[in-house]
């Protein structure tokens, strides 16, 4: 019989959100009320500078009288002015976080559309700094595979394992993914892997939809720049930020359909992705039978 200890899940659950506050950058609590940054630092910048205090020259109204053992009158004191500008410039921080919105949405798609290359467009995405993501995740998560591949496999955002080594779908998935393409005769040096999102939200959670929104010009220029003859979209989050769709992964896996580049239209099938798998193993035989539709696709477009 298995006794279910109260104790041990509640150890679990203060584990992982010190992991993730950690993740975050969370090294202090300062305040039990919660405070909105981003409209407190939004409220300052409009409002206009305060007049700085300045203090007048001090000295005395008389000279002092000879006293005593005094040899000669004590000199006047004079307080330093204020008014005087310091010498040494206030540091400025080296990255900031932005307010997400319809700017950033518009610089998104701006660099995305400059980049000529696929280097160029890491490169612009690497100084891009529209998405707050790239504050607290180590490394960007561009792609790994080849980019002259006909499939171009796209997963929602990289966790741990690949933030540290810079790569998608590295540790479990990646070894599942792995096994997954050679199944059908496919592996890393034949296939092209990315994500929809490049950088790891803080503590696995899921990017929200400003920051899939920001991050879906870049990962649209980067399958134009790619051309694949096959999109395949693992998990739901891919595919509805690709295809538009709003139905669970359950109803959209195995489904074919067009991601339109604006040159001409990739065929995009969806299905699980690695992660899912790995913690719901029954549906692997359902992931099987899309990359067997995968590779008679292949096979019919050769």
């Amino acid at each position: 019989m298995i006794v279910s200890d109260p104790t041990v899940l509640t150890a679990r659950h203060v584990e992982a959100l010190l992991e993730f506050l950690q993740a975050s950058g969370v090294d202090g609590f300062v305040d039990l009320d919660p405070v909105d940054r981003f409209a407190q630092s939004e409220l300052d910048a409009r409002r206009p500078p305060e007049p700085r205090p300045q203090m007048a020259t001090m000295s005395p109204a008389a000279p002092m009288q000879r006293g005593p053992g005094n040899a000669s009158p004590s000199p006047p004191m004079v307080l330093p002015s204020l008014s005087k500008p310091s010498q040494t410039p206030a540091p400025v921080p080296a990255a900031a976080a932005v307010i997400p919105g319809e700017e950033a949405v518009r610089a998104a798609h701006e660099t995305a559309r400059a980049a000529a290359t696929l280097e160029d467009l890491r490169t612009r995405l690497a100084g891009f700094r529209g998405c707050n993501l790239h504050l607290t995740a180590k490394t960007l998560v561009f792609a790994d595979g080849n980019p002259a591949a006909r499939i171009m496999l796209v997963g929602e955002a990289p966790g741990a394992e690949e933030d540290a080594a810079g790569l998608p779908f590295v540790g479990r998935s990646g070894k599942l993914l792995d096994r997954m393409l050679a199944a059908i005769g496919q592996d890393r040096s034949s296939v092209y892997v990315t994500n929809v999102v490049p950088w790891r939200p803080p503590g696995n959670r899921t990017p929200t939809p400003q920051e899939i929104e920001i991050c879906r010009p870049f990962i649209a220029r980067q399958i134009e720049l790619v051309d694949p003859d096959v999109l395949v979209l693992l998990g739901g989050a891919s595919a509805k930020a690709l295809t538009g769709a709003n139905e669970a992964i359950r109803k959209m896996r195995g489904r074919w359909t067009d991601f339109e580049t604006g040159r001409r239209r990739i065929r995009a099938l969806t299905t699980f992705d690695p992660d899912y798998l790995l913690r719901s193993p029954l549906e692997k035989r359902l992931a099987w039978h899309d990359f067997l539709s995968l590779r008679q696709a292949l096979a019919a477009s050769a």
